[in-house]
């Protein structure tokens, strides 16, 4: 089937999702329905957003739904079914499609997931590999089933990850790669010369949804471990601790390799305050924090906070209330 012949209802939301949508659109496929999620109030003053992918389809005149949810929906469904797509193509849609709702297109359902199938199943697998340190990831085109990301697999493509890499810029990187895998998997698998591939359960790993206690710092484990919880919760929910009963997000730091300090220190206890960094203990090695956040202030270095506060080598960040 050549593009121009085939009908694709796209389904996806947040900006990860717009070069899968513009690639489509780039490559003259017919795309008579997006869904996506319903705009939602953003920032402090609540003001009605709509959807990344949205504005994309809007301005290239295309049909747009947004379901409050789609299992158990009789008009989305029957707007699905009325698209008379030969394939549904799903990126970070947001929700769980049930069965009735994958039969609908003659082709089937790909998704592109942004890791490698099968490890990191699940929703914000970009977050997560960060968080756990990986040094590569990539995407996977699948053929949807009715599991969370189990279905079989089409394509993989991979890459490298910085060292300082955070979310937002591996997020963009995927994003980019996900397009090419995706139009790189679709004529061979319209075609029927790319087959699908079970993936290893065995080897899989599923994550969590991101909650806000998945910022807060735990002391006792390696300063890497907490740069990599910074890197891969950078904006959302951020990475924070305690200082007394304030709450202080931190929003920049590193590894520290200078010359140890004369203070030997215990887990999450300031060890010195360097010009506008502070260099805390951790379950192995050094942190150093270059910008924080307190809570009702303002972002200020790490320095110009410890100065405010007083702190000196010995006081204790975390739960404990010596600040």
């Amino acid at each position: 089937m050549q593009p121009a012949e085939t009908r694709i209802v796209f389904m996806g939301t947040p900006d990860f999702a717009v070069p899968c949508l513009a690639a489509l659109i780039g490559a003259g496929y017919q795309l008579p329905l997006v869904v996506t999620q319903p705009d939602k109030p953003v920032g402090r003053k609540k003001v009605l957003t709509a959807p990344p992918v949205k504005h994309l389809a809007l301005q290239h005149g295309l049909s747009v739904l947004q379901p409050d949810k789609i299992r158990g929906n009789a008009t989305a469904l029957e707007a699905l079914k009325a698209a008379q797509a030969d394939l549904f193509v799903v990126v970070a849609y947001g929700k769980i499609l049930p069965q009735n709702v994958l039969d609908i297109p003659t082709r089937g359902c790909i998704n592109v997931h942004a890791s490698l199938l099968p490890k990191y199943r699940g929703s914000a697998p970009i977050q997560w590999c960060l968080i756990e340190g990986e040094s590569e990831t990539g995407v996977t085109t699948m053929v949807m089933d009715a599991g969370m990301d189990t279905g079989d697999m089409l394509l993989k493509r991979k890459l490298q990850i910085d060292p300082d890499e955070t979310a937002p810029a591996l997020s963009a990187r995927l994003s980019a790669l996900g397009a090419d895998a995706l139009l790189e998997t679709l004529p061979p698998f319209l075609s029927g010369e790319l087959k699908p591939q079970a993936q290893d359960h065995t080897a899989a790993t599923v994550i969590k949804m991101l909650a806000k206690e998945d910022g807060e710092i735990s002391w006792q484990q390696p300063a890497r471990a907490i740069y990599n919880r910074l890197r891969g919760l950078t904006p959302w929910p951020g990475l924070y601790t305690f200082c007394a009963d304030r709450s202080l997000k931190v929003l920049q730091a590193r590894v520290y390799t200078g010359p140890p300090p004369a203070h030997a220190g215990v887990p999450g206890q300031v060890l010195s305050v360097a010009g506008e960094s502070l260099l805390v203990r951790t379950g192995d090695g050094i942190l150093e924090l270059l910008e924080v956040h307190p809570a009702n202030g303002k972002a200020m270095s790490a320095g110009a906070f410890a100065r405010g506060q007083r702190l000196e080598p010995g006081h204790l960040l975390g739960q404990a209330p010596a600040c």
